[in-house]
């Protein structure tokens, strides 16, 4: 490792994960390096739903010229499902806001340039090897940290592949920006057999006029591979799409793979979907990816001052993820669970639920 950079911290993937856990940690003095494959802006597969808690830790994490995103973003105070002919109306408080990640990514991006983080795009990591110091071989060359924050996705190299059955079972994911005159400020969940599709108002920023939504979908690819496949297989949102014009090509991501969350493996702190990917319709994917990297970061720098060792930093981020993350899966794949059970056994479930919207409060507020 001789004439190698030695930098603190190596964070692979520059998505809300990686950027919040640069970010963090470069603010404190640590020597950081960012490294992503693609190149922003982009549009990525996500429902856009950024929920209270994720606004709180972007306003921590953005400067004050990304404040207008922030501010200006689609304010969501209701949340309406759809299954089985029913709505199922819940409020959304405090409110959330929809932005879009083709601006979202962006701005995260600068704000890591900004607070002194050395971030390259275009650089695939290929491997990582070593307990500490570690050592990362990229297309660009070969790089040194005393720790590594793996923020790379659910499906890259470098993240634990699906060992239970679900896996079994092929999920993608679709996404588009449509054209609709006056939407509701609502986040629109269609439930069909096979999947479901996510509605919601968005703005590009700049985008002085109101009337844009996204179209994000999980499906089964044995059901839909499609988006307007997607549209046909709910009756509400078939007629709702009748009207809309693309305002982008179409975006998918795939396999969707469920599985207990891993916030650590081989020495490495995993962040984000490459820890665990939660069900999109809890709409708190953004919120997590953000803190559990801010999480990492901020559990990493006692190691960086000298005061704890790596596996103490490593041991104290693996609890935090625990107790305050963890839960968010286990009731998410028991919300998913109930919904996916026969029609006839459903029904009565849903019944009690729209008769008593304190439970659908309740949900919205343990999936937070």
């Amino acid at each position: 490792m001789e004439g190698m950079n030695l930098y603190d911290l190596i964070a692979v993937g520059g998505g809300p994960a990686g950027t919040a856990a640069a970010i963090t940690a470069a603010r404190s003095g640590a020597l950081v390096l960012l490294l992503e494959r693609t190149v922003y802006p982009r549009h990525k597969v996500c429902g856009e739903f950024a929920s209270a808690e994720s606004l709180d830790v972007l306003l921590q994490l953005m400067s004050e010229r990304h404040s207008a995103l922030l501010r200006d973003g689609v304010r969501i105070p209701q949340a309406r499902v759809f299954v089985d002919h029913r709505v199922i109306t819940t409020v959304v408080q405090p409110p959330s806001a929809s932005i879009a990640r083709l601006d979202l990514d962006a701005a995260l991006w600068d704000c890591a340039l900004t607070s002194g983080v050395d971030a390259r795009q275009q650089v695939t990591v290929q491997k990582i090897s070593g307990q500490g110091p570690f050592r990362v071989r990229s297309s660009a060359g070969e790089f040194e940290a005393r720790a590594v924050i793996n923020a790379s996705g659910r499906w890259s190299n470098l993240s634990v592949p699906a060992a239970n059955g679900e896996a079994r079972v092929k999920w993608i994911g679709l996404k588009a920006h449509f054209a609709e005159s006056e939407p509701p400020a609502s986040v629109d969940l269609y439930f069909f057999e096979g999947g479901y599709c996510g509605v919601q108002p968005v703005a590009l920023s700049g985008e002085r006029e109101r009337g844009r939504v996204n179209a994000c979908a999980m499906v089964r690819a044995d059901v839909a591979s499609t988006l307007p496949e997607v549209f046909g297989l709910h009756p509400a949102l078939k007629e709702r799409s009748r009207r809309w014009q693309a305002f982008s090509d179409p975006v998918s991501t795939s396999p969707l793979l469920f599985r207990e969350p891993q916030p650590l493996r081989d020495g490495i702190l995993m962040v984000g979907d490459a820890a665990g990917f939660v069900d999109p319709f809890v709409g708190d994917g953004i919120s997590l990816a953000l803190r559990s990297g801010r999480m990492a970061a901020q559990c990493l720098l006692p190691f960086f001052a000298g005061d704890v060792s790596l596996e103490q930093a490593r041991e104290r981020y693996a609890e935090m993820y625990q107790r305050q993350l963890a839960p968010v899966f286990r009731i998410a794949s028991r919300i998913r669970r109930a919904i996916a059970l026969p029609r006839m056994l459903r029904s009565p479930i849903l019944s009690v639920v729209q008769q008593i919207p304190a439970i659908t409060r309740y949900v919205v507020r343990r999936t937070r």
